[in-house]
């Protein structure tokens, strides 16, 4: 039995890894790589790996970077089942046509610049249809057999609707021995809004854990509405415009729930809040037909009295294009929630765009901005933009509010790690390099009789 790392190794993005087992091959999720063009088209087009070769693909969560690449594999010759959870697959519904429907566009836009960079998407809006089709949906704690000899089941991550960890026990015919792997996916905190807290792994042979923030402290869950608050306020008093950069699944509807919850307590004043973006809207309504994904504070302060916790008075869903437009000629104060949380495409770069000029404003960063976006030269304090070709000043207050990350941070991996017994190698992934070598020197302290491993794309190992 052995594992090999296709993507998110030494980076975040582009999750894919591959186990081998039994003369099977099992592909656990199969993300988009996102960063620079040229650098991301060769990375997602290059699987490093045989499609048609692979049995089974199972996938912890919707996340473009997790689930992105599922359209091309099937392009390239796929055809087994997609494990997920039914949330998951629901979201994957419209998060793969979206993607495809950038791409798309993009080429369109590319092709009428001369530019030759990219002449064809990496899949169409009709190949992320027929992915749908592949995937076959299963329970959380339900044990199922995906290739023979390997049971799978699904664990609560805490960390996006439908998200979970990968347990697996597997039949090793090789050595006759029953091992078991746990892949992490993406792990949540514990004490977020809306979504039920992570769940602990007690025994595994083998890990794949995420080390995002395997060097970082998050600022407490509970101080997110005090800082959110002073901001709104501030900008208020001036005038301003609140300019929120969000991914249209998991953080807006976070955000949109704490508006709701300030307002409620008159916290902060009743100002228009504009959710700008379609695939928000359409996310949104699959938050609302997956009850069972929520924690008991949701059900209790909402559902309980049918209340929708991601609509309010003074909040609009927008999706036309020429609704979205006029929100630049309002004056504030008010609030635009707009995807994508990057800010590398979609309409929250014209906002960005046409008031990050403006002292009163202020943009807050709700999410991971990964190296070479513009979100990340933004919070790391860039005197000058460029967005479409153009150069614009950063005038505007430019906030971080980390305590919304829906990643685990160091404390919360060392605590994951800590309740698991029989740890016999372990391999850290989605994380930039700093970040999995000094998590790995961590793990090597409190998990002394275990190996720890940092891959690089394409390492392999027995297992």
């Amino acid at each position: 039995m052995k594992v090999c790392f296709y993507g998110a190794a030494r980076e975040v993005t582009g999750s894919k890894h591959l186990l081998e087992v039994n003369g099977y091959r099992i592909l656990l999720d199969c993300g988009m790589f996102q960063g620079h063009r040229k650098e991301a088209a060769e990375k997602n087009k290059n699987l490093m790996f045989d499609a048609e070769s692979v049995d089974a693909v199972i996938l912890s969560h919707a996340h473009i970077d997790h689930s992105g690449d599922l359209p091309y594999l099937v392009k390239q010759g796929y055809k087994g089942p997609i494990f997920s959870t039914y949330a998951t697959r629901d979201l994957c519904s419209y998060m793969l046509q979206d993607s495809a429907y950038i791409q798309e566009r993009e080429v369109e836009w590319m092709r009428k610049k001369n530019m030759n960079e990219l002449v064809e998407p990496l899949y169409t809006v009709d190949d992320a249809i027929k992915t749908l089709s592949y995937f076959n949906c299963i329970s959380y704690d339900t044990r199922t057999e995906v290739v023979p000899g390997v049971y799978l089941s699904f664990v609560e991550a805490g960390h996006i609707l439908g998200s979970a960890m990968v347990f697996l026990e597997i039949d090793d015919e090789e050595d006759g021995q029953r091992k078991t792997l746990t892949f992490t996916g993406d792990r949540g905190r514990k004490g977020l809004p809306i979504l039920r807290d992570p769940v602990y792994i007690t025994e595994s042979d083998f890990l794949i854990s995420e080390c995002t923030y395997g060097n970082r402290f998050h600022k407490f869950v509970k101080d997110i509405d005090v800082h959110f608050e002073e901001l709104i306020n501030e900008a208020v008093a001036r005038g301003g415009k609140i300019i929120i950069p969000a991914f249209a699944l998991e953080r807006t509807q976070e955000v949109v729930y704490h508006l709701n919850l300030l307002m409620q307590e008159n916290r902060i004043p009743e100002i228009p809040v504009y959710v700008d973006s379609p695939l928000a809207v359409n996310v949104t309504t699959v938050f609302k037909g997956h009850p069972e994904c929520f924690n008991k504070e949701v059900y209790d302060e909402f559902l309980a009295d049918d209340k929708n916790p991601f609509g309010f008075g003074r909040l609009r869903y927008i999706t036309d294009v020429n609704e979205s437009k006029e929100l630049n000629k309002k004056n504030g104060p008010m609030i635009i929630i707009s995807a994508s949380g990057m800010v590398e495409h979609g309409r929250i770069l014209h906002h960005i765009k046409n008031n990050v000029e403006d002292p009163r404003n202020v943009i807050i960063i709700v999410g991971y901005q990964a190296e070479h976006t513009l979100g990340r030269k933004l919070i790391n304090g860039d005197k000058e933009v460029n967005i479409f070709g153009n150069s614009y000043r950063v005038k505007a207050k430019v906030e971080v509010l980390d305590a919304f990350s829906g990643h685990a941070d160091r404390s919360d991996l060392i605590d994951f790690v800590s309740h698991i017994h029989g740890l016999k190698k372990t391999f850290l992934v989605h994380g930039e390099e700093d970040q999995g070598l000094t998590f790995a020197e961590i793990m090597n302290e409190i998990k002394p009789d275990t190996e720890v491993f940092v891959p690089s794309r394409g390492n392999c190992f027995d297992l």
